[in-house]
C-alpha cells in the first residue's frame, strides 16, 4: 500500500478509536461505542493505490535550534491538578502565534459576504467582514479576546473545540463540541470575543449523550438557512439528527424533529439546501457498505425517526459539501482528492456524478477537519491537517488544477504545522539528557539533544521516515522504534544524524510482523507488539536477521499496543480495554499470564500507554484526558485505587478535555526519565507537555 494511502488510514483509524472511546471515567459499562466494536474493526474499506508523498528511504534535517537547557535537578513528588512547565509541539501555552497561524481549521462558511472558519485546536473562529481574496488577515475573532491567545472556556464568549459553522448572513451557528452545545448569534459579530445571544445544550458530557435527547450534546455538524436548524448528535451512542422547522429564539429550545437512525455512528457533517439533506458519517453500519460515507434524504425530513432514501460511499472518507445556488450539489470525500458535482440531486447511491476531477495538486485527500463553502462560483476548502484554507475563483475544470490561492500559509506547498514543528501524536521518549519524540502521523523521529526548558523550543534534528512509528523504546544509549511492518533500532542514540545500526523490515526469522504498535527494551530483553498478530514477541538482547532471529518467548496478547519495561514488570496498553496488562519480567514464559490488571470500567477510559520508571507507575488514561500516577509500583499492583496523583484534572471525577496549563487532551504517551515527566497528547490536540515533581 501507497504512503500516502497509509497516512489517511492513520487518520481515520485514529478516528476510530476516538469513536470507540467509552462514556465516561464513571461509567461501569464495558460498551466501546459505537456497535460494541473494538476500534480498529471498523476497517473494512481500503483506499486505493495513489502517488507516493513520502520519502522511500530515511532522511535527515539539522535545524538551527537555540533554546534554554534544562539542569534535571526536580525532585519530590507529582501533585493532583498541577501545572504543566513548558510546552512543545505549539507557540506556548494560551498562544496561537497570531491570526493566520492557524492549527486544524475545520468548518468554513460564507454569506457571500462574509467568511467564517472555526480555527479548532485554538478554540476559536475567525471571520473576514469581505470574502478573502489572498492571505488575508482576518476582521474579527469570536472565543478569545484577541488573535493571540487560546485557551477554551465555558462562557458565552469561550470555546472549547469548535467545529462546524452555519449561517443565512443575519444569524451565526457553531457547533462548541467540548463544551457539548451550540452557540447562536442573532446578528454577525462585530467585535472580538462578542458573547453568544442562544445557547443549546443538553446538559451530557464530552462522551456522553445529551440527557434531553431534543438538545444537542457533543455535536459536529450544523447547518441552517435561517428558518430550519439542523444539528448532529455525534457522541449519541446511536447516531441521532435534530431538526428545529424554526429558527431557535431562546436557550435549549428543543428540536422540533429527531432522526433517530440505527445504521448511523457517529455523524459528523451536515449539508442541506433546505430542501434536501445530506449526513456525512465516519462510523455507518450500513450492511455490504464502507463504514464511511453519508446519508441522503431526497426531501427534507418532516418527521421523528423518518427513514433515510439511501447511503452513498466513495470509499475513504466520509461525504460533505454544500450547494451551489442554481442546485447543484458539490462533495468532497471518498477516495483521493477528488471533487465531486451532481447536477441535480442524486436519485440513489449509483447516481454517479455529472464532474468528477482529481485535484491531487491540491492535496484534497479527505480528512476529519475538511469543509467547504460557496459564494457565487467562488469555492473555499478549509484543509485541517494542512493547516491551510484553498480557494478556487471559479469551479475548476481540468484534473490537477490548482487552487488560485492560499489563506494560512504562504503558499500552496508550505505546511505551517510542519513549519512550526506542531507534532501530531507525539510519542516521547527521554533518557534524562536527551528528549526524543516520534510519530505516526508525520512519519518523524524529532531529536533534541539536550532537554528543552522552554516552551515552544524547536528540535535539533528531524528523521522523516519510510514507515510510520507507532511506539519508541529508549534504554541507555539504544533507541528502538516500531510501526507498521518495521523496526529500526539505533545503538547509539541518533544525535547527529546517524542512521539505525539495525533495519528489521517485514519480519525476523520465522516471524512476519503484521502490525506493529509497541517497542521496549530492558537489561534482559527486547519486547515487540503485534497487534493484528496478537502476540508480543520477546528476544533475549537486540534481534537480528543473521545472530538473534528467534524470539525467547511469545506471548498471546489480544490487540496488544505501546509497551514499557523497567527489567522488573512489562506494561501492556491494549487497544479497546480500559485498563493496562502487568506482567513479571522474570516469570516470563510463552504461556505467561500477567500478574495484575490496573484499572477496569469506571476507572479507566481506553489508555493508551503505561510506563514503570524509578518505582512509579505512570498511565495514560487517554479518553478520560488525564494521566494517573502512582508513586510505587507495588502498591499500584497490590490495587490501590485511586491513584497517588492525577494531572491533566481537578480530581478523578473531571474527564473534560481541554488545553491548558492544568488540561489535558487525549494523553496518548508519557515517559519518565526520573527528573521530568513527558506527556504527547494524540489525534485532537498536538501538543508535547512537561510536567516536574515538587
Amino acid at each position: 500500500m501507497n504512503k500516502k494511502v497509509l497516512a489517511l488510514l492513520i487518520v481515520f483509524m485514529l478516528a476510530d478509536l476516538i469513536a470507540g472511546c467509552i462514556s465516561s471515567s464513571n461509567d461501569k459499562s464495558e460498551d466501546h461505542s459505537p456497535k460494541n466494536k473494538p476500534p480498529e474493526e471498523y476497517h473494512e474499506n481500503q483506499p486505493p493505490e495513489e502517488s507516493d508523498h513520502f520519502p522511500d528511504e530515511i532522511t535527515v534535517q539539522f535545524i538551527n535550534s537555540t533554546y534554554s537547557v534544562a539542569s534535571g535537578e526536580t525532585s519530590g513528588t507529582f501533585h493532583t491538578g498541577q501545572e504543566a512547565d513548558i510546552m512543545l509541539s505549539g507557540i506556548d501555552f494560551n498562544r496561537t502565534g497570531g491570526p493566520l497561524l492557524f492549527n486544524h481549521p475545520s468548518g468554513i462558511a460564507t454569506d457571500g459576504q462574509h467568511l467564517f472558519l472555526a480555527d479548532t485546536f485554538n478554540n476559536r473562529v475567525l471571520i473576514w467582514n469581505e470574502l478573502p481574496d489572498g492571505n488575508i488577515q482576518p476582521d474579527i475573532v469570536l472565543g478569545q479576546k484577541d488573535f493571540y491567545s487560546n485557551d477554551p472556556g465555558t462562557g458565552r464568549d469561550q470555546m472549547n473545540w469548535p467545529f462546524s459553522i452555519a449561517t443565512d448572513g443575519k444569524h451565526l451557528v457553531i457547533s462548541d463540541v467540548n463544551n457539548g452545545r451550540i452557540l447562536i448569534w442573532n446578528e454577525i459579530p462585530t467585535e472580538n470575543g462578542a458573547p453568544a445571544d442562544i445557547v443549546l445544550e443538553g446538559g451530557g458530557s464530552y462522551w456522553t449523550a445529551s440527557q434531553d435527547e431534543r438538545l444537542p450534546g457533543a455535536s459536529w455538524g450544523v447547518w441552517t438557512d435561517g428558518e430550519k436548524l439542523v444539528v448532529t448528535n455525534t457522541w449519541s451512542g446511536e447516531g441521532a439528527i435534530l431538526i428545529w422547522n424554526g429558527f431557535p429564539t431562546r436557550d435549549n429550545q428543543p428540536a422540533d424533529i429527531v432522526l433517530h437512525v440505527s445504521e448511523m455512528g457517529t455523524p459528523r457533517h451536515v449539508t442541506s439546501d433546505g430542501k434536501h439533506l445530506i449526513i456525512g458519517d465516519h462510523n455507518a453500519n450500513v450492511p455490504g457498505q464502507p463504514e464511511t460515507g453519508a446519508f441522503f434524504w431526497k426531501e427534507f425530513p418532516t418527521s421523528d425517526d423518518q427513514s433515510y432514501d439511501f447511503y452513498m460511499s466513495k470509499g475513504f472518507g466520509w461525504l460533505r459539501g454544500a450547494f451551489f445556488d442554481d442546485g447543484r450539489l458539490l462533495l468532497l470525500g471518498g477516495d483521493g482528492s477528488k471533487l465531486r458535482i451532481w447536477n441535480t440531486f442524486p436519485e440513489d447511491e449509483k447516481d454517479e456524478p455529472d464532474v468528477e476531477l482529481d485535484l491531487e495538486s491540491a492535496a484534497l485527500w479527505p480528512d476529519d477537519y475538511m469543509s467547504i463553502a460557496i459564494a457565487g462560483e467562488r469555492i473555499y476548502i478549509s484543509h485541517g491537517n494542512m493547516n491551510r484554507v484553498i480557494c478556487y475563483r471559479s469551479i475548476p475544470t481540468q484534473p490537477n488544477q490548482e487552487p488560485d490561492f492560499v489563506i494560512g500559509a504562504p503558499d500552496l506547498y508550505t505546511n505551517t504545522l510542519e513549519e512550526n514543528f506542531f507534532i501530531q501524536n507525539g510519542v516521547p521518549a527521554s533518557n534524562g539528557e536527551n528528549l526524543f519524540v516520534a510519530s505516526d502521523f508525520d512519519r518523524k523521529l524529532y531529536v533534541w539533544k539536550n532537554l528543552p526548558d522552554e516552551s515552544g523550543a524547536y528540535p535539533d534534528i528531524v528523521y522523516s521516515l519510510p514507515m510510520q512509528p507507532w511506539d519508541i523504546a529508549l534504554r541507555e544509549n539504544i533507541l528502538a522504534l516500531a510501526g507498521e511492518r518495521t523496526v529500526y533500532i539505533w545503538k547509539e542514540v541518533p544525535l547527529n544524524g546517524n542512521m539505525p545500526d539495525t533495519v528489521l523490515k517485514d519480519g525476523v526469522g520465522d516471524i512476519e510482523f503484521e502490525e506493529l504498535r509497541g517497542v521496549a527494551i530492558d537489561e534482559h530483553y527486547f519486547y515487540l507488539s503485534d497487534s493484528r498478530a496478537g502476540k508480543i514477541y520477546i528476544w533475549e538482547g537486540i534481534p537480528d536477521e543473521k545472530t538473534n532471529p528467534s524470539p525467547k518467548f511469545i506471548l498471546d496478547v489480544e490487540n496488544p499496543m505501546r509497551l514499557d519495561s523497567d527489567g522488573r514488570y512489562l506494561a501492556v496498553a491494549l487497544n479497546g480495554q480500559p485498563y493496562v496488562e502487568i506482567y513479571s519480567v522474570d516469570n516470563l514464559s510463552s504461556n505467561g499470564t500477567p500478574i495484575a490488571t490496573i484499572g477496569g470500567p469506571g476507572k479507566m477510559n481506553l489508555p493508551q500507554h503505561a510506563t514503570v520508571k524509578h518505582e512509579m507507575l505512570f498511565v495514560a488514561d487517554t479518553c478520560n484526558n488525564r494521566i494517573l500516577v502512582w508513586n510505587s509500583i507495588e502498591e499500584a499492583l497490590s490495587g490501590k485505587w485511586p491513584p497517588d496523583a492525577v494531572l491533566g484534572k481537578p480530581s478523578l471525577e473531571d474527564a473534560q478535555p481541554a488545553i491548558g496549563k492544568k488540561s489535558l487532551f487525549f494523553p496518548g504517551a508519557v515517559s519518565f526519565d526520573g527528573s521530568y515527566l513527558w506527556v504527547g497528547e494524540f489525534k485532537f490536540s498536538n501538543r508535547i507537555l512537561r510536567f516536574s515533581p515538587s
